[in-house]
Parts: structure tokens; C-alpha cells; sequence
């Protein structure tokens, strides 16, 4: 059976300040975690919980994976590009065109983030959180859509998405060319399975997953990495 996506985590140099950044943005409650860290529990149909890890490396290169907030109108997109910013967010430039109408951020930090125009089609199904964009091959989406046993819902050009079948946000993977690895991703998933943790790690090295050492020692999580080599955890079930 298929694992849960139970958080997205996200390694923070300033534990609290990102949390807070976050909760405002997105209206959600911030909560306890066990491990050290700070929750923010989803006020609306968002599957996922965000996870804030601390962490003393500083940011370096772009992100392999980044949200997309999603608008219903042009004053909700400028009140949310408002909130953000007035939060401590940012304006970002990664050489997006004039013309393109979301707008890029970067949270305090600097964690890349957009906030879309309203109107896009393929969000418009998805909830505020609309999209989880990565860097990835079309192989990690296939993978991925077995981990999760979440459908693909887009598959054209080596370009992938999946969405849970309850609908929510979408995780979409780009294709090639992929980004240079800068070191270990600030962002990974938590996955829980709905049975025994060894059987779903097996499985999940039959879809292509490997076992990895990133130095976290006895813990209860099993650190993998996906096809593209994108860390991620396997927590005991939940």
C-alpha cells in the first residue's frame, strides 16, 4: 500500500522567524514538532503539514523544489505578494520575463516561492497551496506517483505532476535539464506508510528509491533518496 505524504520539511536558519513567516502567509496554526523543530498544521484541505528543521548551513543555489500560492483574483494576488512582504518576504528576481504575471518571492530565508496569477488553468483546481513545483526527471515523477499512489495528472514533453485522488495541492516535476546539485536540499518530503516501515522501504527501492547516510545516526525515520537522488524520509507508520 502506498505511503502518506505526511509533511514537506524545511531546513530553517532562523527556526521561529520562519515558522511565524510561514503561519502568516498561509493562516495556518503553528504547532509543537517532536524533533526540535516547529509545525504549521493545515487550517484548510491541504493534505500536508510544513515541518521547520533547524539547521546552521546557510542557503546556496536555488531550491529544487518551491510552492506556488494560488489567487483568485489580481487584488487577492497583491494582498498575498502584500502579506508576504510585510511579514518580512521579499522580491525576487531568477529572470522571469516582464510580462510573466506571478510573482516570485523569497521568504526570510531566502526560500523561493510564487504567488500565481489568477485564472491558470492548471491550478485551478488545487487549494491556496496550489502547487509544489521540483526540479526532476519524468522518471521521479513515475516514482513518486507510486510512492504516493497519487495519479499522474499531467505527462507531456518528460514534464509530470501527480495530485492526490482527494484533489489539493499538485507536485510537479519540470524535466530536463535539470539543475547542478548544491548540497543537501533545504526541502524534503516525509512520507508515513499505512503499514510495517521496513516492507514500504522495500518497496519503495523496487520503484527505484535507495537507502542514504546523511549522518542522522539512530532515529526512527529511514533516510532514502528518490531516482533523481532528492532526499527524502520514511517515518514509522502514523
Amino acid at each position: 500500500m502506498a505511503s502518506h505524504l505526511f509533511a514537506v520539511c524545511l531546513d530553517a536558519n532562523d527556526l521561529p522567524r520562519l515558522a511565524r513567516f510561514w503561519a502568516g502567509v498561509l493562516g495556518w496554526e503553528i504547532a509543537d514538532d517532536p524533533h526540535d523543530g516547529i509545525a504549521l498544521l493545515p487550517s484548510d484541505d491541504t493534505g500536508f503539514r510544513i515541518r521547520f528543521l533547524p539547521t546552521q548551513e546557510q542557503k546556496t543555489g536555488r531550491n529544487q523544489m518551491h510552492l506556488h500560492l494560488t489567487s483568485t483574483s489580481l487584488d487577492d494576488q497583491q494582498s498575498t505578494v502584500a502579506r508576504a512582504l510585510g511579514l518580512g518576504g521579499r522580491h525576487l528576481d531568477i529572470g522571469q520575463a516582464p510580462e510573466d504575471e506571478h510573482v516570485v518571492l523569497a521568504d526570510p530565508d531566502g526560500n523561493e516561492f510564487c504567488v500565481i496569477e489568477p485564472g491558470n488553468n492548471f491550478l485551478a483546481d488545487c487549494g491556496f497551496v496550489g502547487e509544489l513545483a521540483c526540479d526532476g526527471s519524468q522518471e521521479v515523477g513515475y516514482f513518486w506517483s507510486e510512492a504516493l499512489g497519487w495519479p499522474l495528472v499531467w505527462d507531456q514533453d518528460q514534464e509530470t505532476a501527480i495530485q492526490s485522488p482527494g484533489g489539493g495541492t499538485k507536485i510537479a516535476w519540470g524535466g530536463p535539464p535539470l539543475m547542478p546539485r548544491t548540497g543537501r536540499n533545504r526541502l524534503h518530503f516525509d512520507i508515513a506508510p499505512h503499514g510495517d516501515q521496513q516492507a514500504e522501504v522495500e518497496r519503495l527501492v523496487s520503484l527505484g528509491a535507495t537507502r542514504i547516510d546523511v549522518g542522522q545516526g539512530e532515529v526512527s525515520s529511514v533516510v532514502m533518496a528518490d531516482p533523481d537522488g532528492h532526499e527524502f524520509c520514511v517515518m514509522t507508520p502514523r
